[in-house]
């Protein structure tokens, strides 16, 4: 049984990337509104029916899966290398520079994530740029810290002592002893982070404050059809799977490799 939730979730990730790189091509006109064709139930024109506007709910789907998936894997990328340079220089440096750079995380520890991502997208406005910024910075502390602590327990080993008495410099002991296991360890946890940054694209959109209609994004569908729950439950139904079948593929993904490679999860968002 494990195996099989395993295999089906790997597919599932699969899957959702496979959608993302290449569904754009096999559908068109998916801001197209025809009025007169809007709440038809599933169909073989239609697949997944069509919404209160009219336009084809798969089509949307299917594009809205770039955008999310797209948006969450930018923002992933950054938050690991914010994190990860911040964290590598302050376990290298260490005393003051360490302190203070450590201090700093605190302060984004001491907010909820959710909170911290809400305040900068006010201050920053909505938009799809705005809230990756806006993710970014709410979460790059966790991944800094983390990658400190592996820094730390690994620039007092012997080959890396042997390395700075050979002459070697930091940039370059770096890369050559540390670089593995700090980006095999992040990219690992960053693994088991993509359904939680996922939730937090699609909650942003969803209030409105993220991306905007009519840009099919799973958020902003499930927002534009809360009016319609009963009448036409089909429009948030569809989006809301497909969110639910993102996070958990990519988070019994996560929990596969993190067992597998024996990473160990430090941090909490909240």
């Amino acid at each position: 049984m494990r195996k099989f939730i395993l295999y089906f979730s790997f597919f599932g990730a699969t899957a959702m990337i496979l959608i993302a790189l290449f569904g754009v091509f096999f559908v068109e006109n998916v801001d197209e509104i025809s009025l007169t064709q809007k709440f038809l139930p599933p169909s073989s024109e239609h697949f997944f029916g069509t919404d209160h506007l009219g336009r084809d709910i798969f089509s949307r789907i299917i594009y809205g899966a770039r955008i999310s998936l797209l948006c969450v894997f930018a923002t992933l990328f950054l938050i690991l290398f914010i994190g990860a340079v911040v964290g590598s220089f302050a376990g290298f440096m260490g005393g003051k520079t360490d302190q203070i750079l450590m201090r700093i995380c605190d302060m984004f520890f001491s907010v909820p994530t959710i909170v911290l991502s809400l305040f900068f997208v006010g201050i920053l406005g909505t938009g799809l740029t705005n809230v990756i910024i806006a993710i970014t910075v709410s979460h790059w502390a966790w991944y800094a810290r983390m990658t400190r602590a592996i820094v730390i327990s690994l620039k007092s080993k012997e080959y890396i002592l042997l390395s700075k008495v050979s002459g070697a410099g930091a940039i370059s002991n770096y890369v050559k002893n540390v670089f593995r296991a700090v980006w095999t360890q992040c990219l690992v946890l960053g693994t088991l982070d993509i359904g939680h940054i996922m939730l937090h694209i699609s909650g942003l959109s969803f209030l409105g404050l993220g991306v905007k209609a009519p840009t099919p994004e799973w958020g902003i569908m499930i927002s534009d059809g809360k009016d319609y729950l009963f009448s036409a439950p089909q429009i948030i139904l569809y989006p809301g799977v497909m969110i639910f079948l993102c996070v958990m593929s990519f988070n019994i993904l996560g929990d596969y490799l993190r067992d597998k490679f024996d990473v160990k999860d430090t941090h909490e968002h909240s």
